[in-house]
């Protein structure tokens, strides 16, 4: 296949030392070399073929400007692997993903991307999958985008204070002391996509707002984006209270897991109540990640399915 590309542009596309082609060779089983203007991809035929696409696509993404990272070509993989008549160009440039999200965080495999879609077009989404998938970190992006846009004035995170299969115990300090390590993931995921000093400087004047789930009874939140993380920890009667809290021209995002739910014995988790009772209202969309959906170290996908095959098993024992 034919390279187009100038020095600058090859060096993008192939990464340093190579280290783009050697990622498809590995996860291709192809083996790929390149001679003037050829590139030459040798192998399998049925995987010769995707590996010669993405290529392609990924090289007009490069001459249209678009700045190309070694974890697009990942995710040009997945995405691959996943739908493979799936065209790259539209999928890294779709303008149904706001501009402003695509500066913060790019979605990595089909599921992210209809993710962030599905909250931009519903006032309540309820994400529902395993860890890794990204619930989270992509609502919060998305927070974080539509704050920059100005369509909301302020971001509140909340998550329920419940111990995942552990006793703390007494707390030293302040209120603020004895909850804030039940909200870290929170902090982390908006220091890493906002960064610590904007982080901080926000919070001060209240723009974002990061409280345990208890806090949120009889507050409504206008012009706001809030989001519910840990949601299989929170009684129907929680939930119940967090979704009533919806003001106007605000949006809720609620994640969760209903594999990790760490209530105490017989108490039934709001996020699986919330799926029975709410799963026909108009405007309210709920999302369900897969296994197949976990973008963080490829053991962790390997972690969810050997757990999901145990269950499986004990269950029918």
């Amino acid at each position: 296949m034919e390279l187009r590309l100038d020095d600058e542009g090859t060096h993008t596309l192939f990464g340093n030392r190579d280290e783009n082609l050697r990622m498809l060779e590995d996860e291709f089983g192809v083996k790929i070399s390149s001679r003037g203007n050829e590139i030459h991809v040798h192998g399998d035929a049925d995987n010769v073929g995707p590996v010669e696409r993405l290529l392609d696509q990924m090289q007009d993404l490069i001459e249209q400007g678009y700045p190309l990272k070694k974890s697009d070509l990942s995710t040009g993989v997945r995405v691959l692997r996943d739908r493979p008549n799936t065209n790259l160009i539209d999928f890294f440039t779709d303008d149904a993903v706001q501009p402003a999200i695509r500066r913060v965080v790019t979605p990595r495999n089909v599921a992210q991307k209809l993710y962030l879609q599905a909250m931009q077009d519903f006032d309540i989404t309820i994400s529902i999958g395993p860890a890794g998938t990204g619930k989270t970190f992509l609502a919060v992006a998305a927070a974080a985008a539509a704050l920059s846009e100005k369509t909301i004035k302020r971001i509140v995170l909340c998550r329920p204070a419940v111990e995942a299969g552990e006793r703390l115990g007494f707390l030293p300090g302040d209120i603020a002391e004895k909850v804030n390590p039940y909200l870290r993931p929170l902090y982390d995921s908006l220091y890493d996509i906002i960064g610590l000093e904007k982080v901080d400087k926000l919070m001060e004047r209240g723009v974002i707002e990061i409280a345990p789930l208890a806090f949120m009874r009889g507050r409504t939140l206008n012009d706001a984006f809030i989001i519910l993380d840990e949601a299989q920890n929170t009684t129907p009667e929680q939930m119940k209270m967090f979704l009533t809290r919806l003001g106007f021209g605000s949006k809720a995002v609620v994640t969760g897991d209903v594999t990790q739910i760490d209530l105490p014995e017989g108490k039934k988790s709001g996020l699986r109540v919330a799926r029975q009772i709410l799963t026909n209202v108009e405007g309210i969309k709920f999302f369900d990640f897969s296994d197949r959906d976990v973008v963080r170290h490829p053991l962790v996908q390997k972690v969810v399915v050997a757990y999901d095959r145990a269950d499986k098993e004990r269950k029918q024992t």
